[in-house]
């Protein structure tokens, strides 16, 4: 009688049609969301299978934004009017998914709230400054944070001649605790993509992507830069768009020009295992410098390299010593392992903590590859190479890169945001698959 009783309780509650495409499973500190199906369905499934960490994403966001003098409703309700106008309709029904599948679970948000959370980056850091700017006439900078450690590296670099590639994610330990997710999505038109994000985001913003075409991408911000179209396409959708629909390095180039609007102005590192082609785009307003090779290396560590951008848009870069030390430490790391990078070497790059300034193995100061601070560093790691890309698969390592741990107790947090901030034990570097 019983076994009948939950047998037909079961054919009363059955899954939701629109979570069929999608699964979750946790490994390594990692929160692997696998979504499939239209627009829609994805972020449903998204919003549903992640609803607990969305609604705490948004409450951590709402926390920061403070910061910038806005709250939460002028983000949400800049948002509705400056980006989604502009969004094409597939990811206006994946936010609207995410929020409906959030719902589902009992999280009191919204479309807006999902619009806001997406826009947050380039609103606070972007929008704000040059707003300000026009209102005072006069430059003031974006808000981006000095953050991000990356290379690419083909031919000769590397141990068997093809690409690898490594990416270190620094931002507000806070904030870049939760970017502890990622999206492994097969949508109705496209590619099969997978990104590192945080919960209830459409294209990963720290940011690290492959498809199933070969094409690998990530980034490091360039500070000291100035410059935003409030009649652009926000950066999140570009972001999104290239990695889902570029067949080669040149499309990934062409998208994110389409509408640029300045916004999360980054020096973007790109692979393709197909040709073992490596790329770098300096994505500025007024200028966008694209450059690719089949024999070298690229590096990023938040320092504008083209001298007219530098001068035009990035006036407010004067060498920044944090940003000097980690390029020539990419280059000391590089130089003396030609021929020998591979994915463990790479590992070993984006766990290292020599800072030249000090001379010792401390991370402090962002002089770091792999920076350690009081509220802000390192917070996660990954590598490729092009085997592993042909296969829809990348190591990562959620947590310190060097593999320590991160406590609350050691982190300068009081109030609300100490409740929400957790310990990140390190984790071991974790092979995920789409």
């Amino acid at each position: 009688m019983l076994l009948s009783f939950l047998f037909a309780s079961l054919m009363l509650s059955p899954r939701p049609p629109a979570l069929e495409g999608g699964s979750r499973e946790e490994k390594g500190g990692w929160i692997v969301l696998h979504l499939s199906g239209s627009p829609h369905e994805i972020g449903y499934q998204h919003g549903s299978l992640a609803a607990k960490e969305i609604d705490e994403t948004i409450k951590v966001f709402k926390i920061e934004s403070q910061g910038s003098g806005k709250d939460w409703k002028w983000y949400r309700e800049t948002a509705r009017k400056m980006f989604w106008p502009k969004l094409d309709p597939e990811y206006q029904q994946e936010i609207q998914g995410i929020a409906e599948g959030a719902q589902s679970k009992g999280i009191k948000i919204d479309t807006d709230d999902v619009l806001a959370l997406n826009s947050e980056i380039e609103l606070s850091m972007y929008y704000l400054p040059a707003l300000e700017a026009r209102q005072h006439h006069t430059q003031i900078l974006s808000r981006a944070p000095l953050a991000c450690s990356a290379f690419v590296a083909t031919g000769s670099e590397t141990k068997d001649g093809k690409v690898v590639m490594g990416h270190d994610f620094w931002w507000g330990y806070l904030t870049g605790e939760r970017w502890n997710v990622i999206l492994d999505i097969k949508p109705e038109k496209g590619h099969h993509i997978m990104l590192d994000a945080a919960p209830g985001l459409i294209d990963s913003a720290t940011d690290w992507a492959i498809n199933d075409q070969g094409i690998g991408l990530c980034e490091t911000t360039i500070s000291g830069f100035a410059g935003f179209d409030e009649n652009g396409t926000p950066e999140f959708q570009r972001m999104r768009k290239s990695i889902q629909y570029a067949d080669t390095l040149d499309d990934i180039a062409y998208i994110f020009k389409q509408g640029n609007n300045g916004g999360y102005a980054n020096t973007w590192l790109m692979v393709d295992s197909r040709t073992n082609e490596i790329g770098k785009l300096e994505l500025g307003l007024k200028n966008v410098i694209f450059s690719t090779s089949t024999d070298g290396y690229y590096v990023g560590a938040n320092f504008p390299e083209d001298p007219k951008l530098t001068r035009e848009e990035a006036s407010g870069y004067h060498g920044d010593s944090v940003c000097e030390m980690r390029k020539e430490r990419w280059k000391q790391l590089l130089d003396s392992n030609r021929g020998k990078v591979d994915a463990t070497l790479a590992e070993t790059f984006l766990g290292d903590t020599y800072n030249s300034e000090t001379q010792q193995k401390d991370g402090a100061g962002g002089g770091a590859l792999c920076a350690k601070g009081p509220g802000f560093g390192a917070i996660n790691g990954k590598v490729l190479t092009s085997d592993s890309l042909s296969k829809m698969q990348f190591w990562g390592r959620f947590g310190v890169p060097d593999g320590s741990d991160l406590l609350a107790s050691s982190q300068p947090f009081q109030g609300v945001a100490r409740s929400l901030f957790h310990d990140v034990k390190g984790n071991p570097w974790t092979l995920i698959s789409g």
